[in-house]
């Protein structure tokens, strides 16, 4: 019997479905729990349809958002690799991760670097399938990638570092589409920095008491019996400079309709958090996907309603 992982559903696909012999390593890639997976390719998709708007295109470009869902999953699994190769001997001691397949001897060290050399391919082939710009851009994240781990071993905000290296794809779909980065790029980077950081911190409240026993640093110790005034500051700055980004397209109706249908997700997530309740602050992290993808929905409708319908409509 495999050591449970705390984060996976159970009876999830990788368990029903997958080899034996590949379970350990389809879980250290994190792809029993694809929630990491969404939330890394939201910024990408956000930016590639905020682009479609400004560049007057008639819907968001398909095969840029195929390949950032490929590239999503490849570095998601392959930072997640390299995150438990670091921390290897922390999951040991942290109840949540002492399942996690490295910690609990499932998959050597040896083996998981050269896991993480293929799924680094994989998500090599999709930056070099961009244009040249994205492609440079997309190499400018690495070394952000590289440290996260080690993050909270020094500093009390790694959620910070955390939501540079997550957020680097709302600069990525501006590139691909724009060749360039322009203040709209920027104002969508920096408002999912703070969602990044906010949501991550909810996260890290099911680990405080293990992580404040072992040494390790985080928001959620930071804050404290503060941190749901600290997420509603930071949401609020989130909605406002994803409003500013609109604005300087500027975007139209289903873009503001998207908008205020992620503040208003946000709002019942401020109201719902219990910091003493683990299971609760999981679910409300992973329900940031939904906050996204409603986001995502208004833009791409701001490109696709105008352009391809608007002729038909009287």
């Amino acid at each position: 019997m495999d050591p449970p992982i705390a984060d996976a559903t159970h009876g999830n696909w990788v368990e029903r479905l997958a080899p034996a012999r590949l379970r350990p390593y389809l879980r250290l890639a994190r792809l029993d729990r694809p929630i990491g997976s969404w939330l890394l390719l939201l910024p990408c998709w956000w930016s590639t349809a905020l682009a479609a708007v400004a560049d007057d295109s008639p819907y968001p470009d398909p095969a840029l958002l195929i390949l950032f869902a490929i590239g999503a999953v490849a570095m998601r699994g392959a930072g997640c690799t390299w995150n438990d190769i670091l921390d290897r001997k922390i999951d040991r001691q942290v109840a949540r991760t002492r399942g996690r397949p490295i910690a609990s001897g499932q998959v050597s060290v040896p083996a998981a670097f050269a896991f993480l050399v293929l799924q680094a391919l994989i998500g090599l082939a999709v930056l070099l399938s961009l244009p040249h710009f994205a492609i440079v851009t997309g190499l400018a994240s690495l070394g952000v990638v590289a440290v996260y781990p080690l993050m909270k071993r020094i500093t009390s905000v790694p959620q910070l570092i955390l939501g540079i290296a997550f957020s680097w794809g709302a600069l990525m779909g501006w590139a691909s589409v724009m060749e360039t980065i322009a203040d709209p790029a920027l104002l969508l980077f920096a408002g999912s920095v703070l969602w990044v950081f906010a949501y991550d911190t909810i996260y890290a409240h099911q680990d405080k008491e293990d992580d404040a026993i072992v040494g390790v640093r985080s928001t959620a110790l930071l804050f404290g019996r503060s941190t749901p005034l600290a997420i509603a500051l930071c949401y609020a700055m989130v909605v406002f400079l994803f409003g500013a980004a609109f604005l300087s397209v500027p975007t139209g109706f289903f873009s503001a309709l998207g908008l205020i249908g992620f503040a208003l997700h946000l709002m019942v997530q401020v109201r719902r958090l219990d910091i003493d309740n683990p299971t609760l602050c999981l679910a409300i992290f992973k329900s940031n996907r939904d906050a996204g993808l409603i986001l995502f929905a208004g833009l791409a409708l701001d490109s696709i309603v105008p352009n391809t319908l608007g002729p038909l409509l009287p």
